[in-house]
């Protein structure tokens, strides 16, 4: 039995599970970490969901932005600086994602993180069911690293709109469409995505202009 607080290691372990497909499978693969743990980090959670799975990775930082809990002064950045941490490593080719230790340690309490998924169970179930498979050619090859550009070029944009109210939702938005589709393997999403972030940048460059 692994101890509460202690990240499973072994391959067998029934946190481990197979790369998600869904955005159903995200919730539940952390709803299973935060009944196994008091506190949940980002290291268990790209663990339990696969090193391989960047989906997740773009677009769980992107949903936490978009969230209430985006509106804590700095975490915008914070949450920017994962996304371009995810991206780069699918730009490199990267068998396996790897986070630096501060990063890994970071988390939150297991409660936060049931309350989360609770909230989140109704939109996913819906999600999942719009979202699924269309054009998959579209989610591999060479346009996932066009994705993962992208989301580059929108977190770089989150820092200086972090200055403004509810400015970083439109990038974050884009990033969370393009994390999405590779999840679920939609390339009439990953289409969608692409309008989003030229919009997303549109927008960026005017609020900044003002400003």
């Amino acid at each position: 039995m692994t101890p509460r607080g202690t990240a499973p290691s072994s391959p067998g372990s029934p946190l481990m599970a197979d790369e998600p497909h869904s955005l159903g499978d995200v919730l539940d693969t952390l709803e299973r970490l935060a009944d196994a743990h008091d506190r949940v980090t980002l290291g268990q959670t790209v663990e339990a969901l696969g090193s391989r799975s960047y989906g997740p990775f773009l677009l769980l930082p992107a949903l936490v932005d978009i969230s209430p809990v985006g509106s804590i002064p700095g975490l915008p950045t914070v949450l920017a600086a994962i996304i371009i941490l995810t991206a780069a490593q699918v730009i490199a080719g990267r068998e396996h994602l790897w986070l630096p230790g501060f990063l890994e340690r970071r988390g939150f309490r297991a409660e936060t993180v049931r309350k989360t998924v609770g909230k989140g169970r109704g939109i996913a179930r819906r999600i999942d069911g719009w979202f699924h498979g269309r054009l998959p050619a579209l989610t591999r090859g060479p346009f996932v690293r066009v994705a993962a550009a992208a989301c580059i070029g929108l977190a770089c944009t989150v820092p200086p709109l972090e200055l403004l109210p509810l400015a970083t939702t439109a990038p974050m938005a884009a990033i969370a469409a393009f994390g999405l589709a590779l999840l679920v393997r939609d390339g009439a999403l990953m289409i969608a995505a692409i309008g989003l972030a030229a919009g997303a940048l549109a927008l960026g460059a005017g609020l900044l202009g003002r400003s």
